[in-house]
């Protein structure tokens, strides 16, 4: 097959993590023998040093020829201060406005070897396996009017969470053709009780459901979702919600998975003329600037973010399991980052990189 992907590198240890899954990504496509195309371009703090805006037009032009793009996360403290279209995470929204990502799945799994890692009991993570489905290009972050200004002698900030019937339709569906798959159960998260917002988001995955008789359906608050998640995962299997609940609710599974680092994401869009579905893959961390250049972050996240665009965008599931059980494989060794073993020497970004590859 034919794999024409972008790579954006990003700030921070964002580039070192995507250079261990660059490499994953270049050995299982020789083991398969598909035809890899790669490009590389520019998103976030770098892409303001050299280019004076985070999304410059090049990298646009380049992901929307791109079957798929494989990211590093964005931001740099000393953007911390600068106007918002000057920051490098304007530079992330922009890029999933153009390619319409609307979807963001967020695997959480614990893994045998990690469970001392986390900092819950075991018996509570022992077992958890979900997809957190997260509304990604609506609601309160796309919203409009926004802004701060002074009005009648006080400063007045504003956001505007808005969410249409169809916004809605297209991501519930997402959730359940994933849902089938898996353990048949979908999970809604709102905030119905207070938010007109939440009301008809309640209303439309309820139509929605309808059309998916195989699977169950039940709602749940966004304050008890986020308490059910420490005291019951497990009964959890796909977790459906709009953007900022969503953006909450998957960081917090990190506690689950035993670091932030373990965590890969996929955000889906539609199909392209290829047959393959639009897809943006990127670790769920940050850009961690303390210990960008020491070779010590943890990469499994933009691996596993590897193994979902092979599933996702690209349909290839032996691919995509066999990146996986390679990543199993190397945690079950013990040969992992600082953040995963406290004690004893860590291994080094590369040196897991190169771990995974050997055991693909």
């Amino acid at each position: 097959m034919r794999l024409n992907v972008l790579i954006l590198p990003g700030d921070g240890i964002g580039a070192e993590v995507t250079r261990e899954a660059v490499k994953v990504l270049e050995h299982v496509a020789r083991q398969f023998q598909h035809q890899l195309l790669l490009s590389e371009g520019l998103l976030g703090g770098v892409a303001i040093h050299q280019t004076g805006t985070p999304l410059p037009q090049e990298t646009v032009d380049l992901a929307l020829k791109a079957d798929a793009t494989l990211m590093g996360a964005v931001g740099l403290p000393e953007f911390d201060q600068a106007p918002p279209e000057k920051r490098p995470e304007k530079g992330l929204l922009g890029i999933r406005k153009v390619l319409g990502v609307y979807a963001n799945l967020r695997p959480v799994r614990s893994y045998k070897a990690l469970l001392d890692s986390s900092p819950l009991k075991n018996h509570l993570v022992d077992g958890t396996d979900m997809i957190i489905v997260r509304e990604l290009t609506g609601g309160i972050y796309y919203g409009t009017p926004r802004g701060i200004h002074e009005e009648g002698g006080e400063t007045r900030a504003v956001n505007t969470m808005t969410y249409t019937r169809s916004e809605i339709q297209r991501v519930a569906r997402m959730a359940f053709h994933l849902a089938r798959n898996r353990r048949k159960k979908v999970t809604s998260v709102d905030k119905s009780n207070v938010l007109e917002n939440s009301q008809l988001w309640r209303r439309v995955v309820v139509e929605i459901a309808a059309e998916f008789s195989d699977v169950a359906l039940d709602h749940i608050l966004v304050d008890n979702c986020a308490m059910q998640l420490i005291l019951n995962p497990r009964r959890f299997d796909v977790l459906l919600t709009e953007n900022m609940f969503g953006d909450i609710l998957s960081d917090e599974g990190a506690v689950l998975a035993g670091s932030i680092g373990m965590l890969p994401s996929a955000s889906i869009g539609d199909r392209k003329p290829s047959g393959a579905w639009v897809g943006l893959y990127e670790p769920v961390h940050g850009s961690a600037p303390d210990i960008a250049g020491q070779n010590k972050a943890n990469p499994f996240g933009a691996v596993g973010s590897v193994a979902a665009m092979f599933e996702y965008s690209f349909g290839l599931k032996a691919e995509a399991a066999a990146v996986n059980r390679a990543v199993e494989e190397v945690l079950n060794s013990g040969n992992v980052t600082a953040d995963l073993k406290p004690g004893g020497r860590p291994a080094t970004t590369e040196e897991v990189g190169d771990a995974v590859v050997a055991a693909l």
